[in-house]
């Protein structure tokens, strides 16, 4: 992991498609001493050429926004979005999906100061701690398994899907569960092996076998073990951008 963020330099990103919303959060991040920068983005869009561009340290995100929601811009992101993520709503439904995908916290619209200021606190210390933005790939995983811990080769992981605040390592016919978030195991994994297809599933592509349009149009990842598992619309173009490299490569 990196070094860590040093206060008094922040770098947060304010996205909302509600010109008053993103102003009164820049306004309350601009008061902590310990916020350097504040950029505003206006749709998600807009935040995830941004965060390509600039990595922020930190996010606070909207939920709703015309075309691409507070979710998409997770999905499309992938491994370039930063673990902390705050995410901002009216609506407090959305709070279990919001810690599933990995979110820091949640904060619900109107914004409460001082609910605003706990967020903000957490946030610093995660960010105290150590740069979000992880610099290496881990080449086993520790899962505990009947009383001892079992130590899997990443190398050997066909697919990963979320469920709720656990994550189901898939290795042949076996199943192991660990208590982390996709985000969380996505952003340890090497990209140039593991690749997000799906808002809550991970393929290695090494055992990608092919894909088969369906007739709703969609494709399916279909696995050398004849898994078959949905490709989201969105992600389709850059997986098999990514799956032409490999086989030029």
């Amino acid at each position: 992991m990196s070094p860590a963020k040093p206060l008094g330099s922040i770098r947060a990103l304010v996205v909302d498609d509600e010109a008053p919303a993103r102003r009164y959060l820049t306004l309350l991040l601009r008061r902590d001493p310990d916020v350097g920068s504040v950029i505003e983005c206006e749709s998600g869009l807009e935040a995830i050429e941004e965060i390509r561009r600039s990595r922020p340290d930190l996010v606070f995100l909207d939920v709703q926004m015309p075309e691409c929601d507070g979710f998409d811009v997770l999905e499309l992101l992938g491994a370039d979005l930063p673990d902390t993520v705050i995410f901002v709503t009216a609506y407090a439904a959305y709070a279990l999906r919001a810690f599933e995908a990995g979110a820091l916290d949640y904060i619900l619209k109107p914004l409460d100061d001082a609910r605003f200021s706990r967020a903000l606190e957490r946030a610093k210390g995660r960010l105290a701690r150590g740069n979000p933005y992880h610099a290496h790939s881990v080449s086993r995983i520790a899962v505990k398994s009947r009383g001892q811990t079992l130590f899997l080769k990443a190398s050997e992981i066909d697919w990963i899907e979320a469920a709720r605040y656990y994550a189901c390592l898939h290795l042949g016919d076996d199943t192991h569960i660990v208590r982390r978030t996709i985000q969380e195991l996505e952003q340890d994994l090497d990209p140039r092996t593991f690749f997000r297809i799906h808002r809550s599933i991970i393929v290695n592509l090494e055992r990608v076998r092919g894909l088969e349009l369906q007739e709703s149009g969609e494709y399916e990842v279909v696995l050398d073990s004849r898994i078959r598992l949905k490709l989201s619309r969105r992600l389709s173009k850059r997986f098999q951008d990514r799956l032409a490299e490999l086989s030029s490569g």
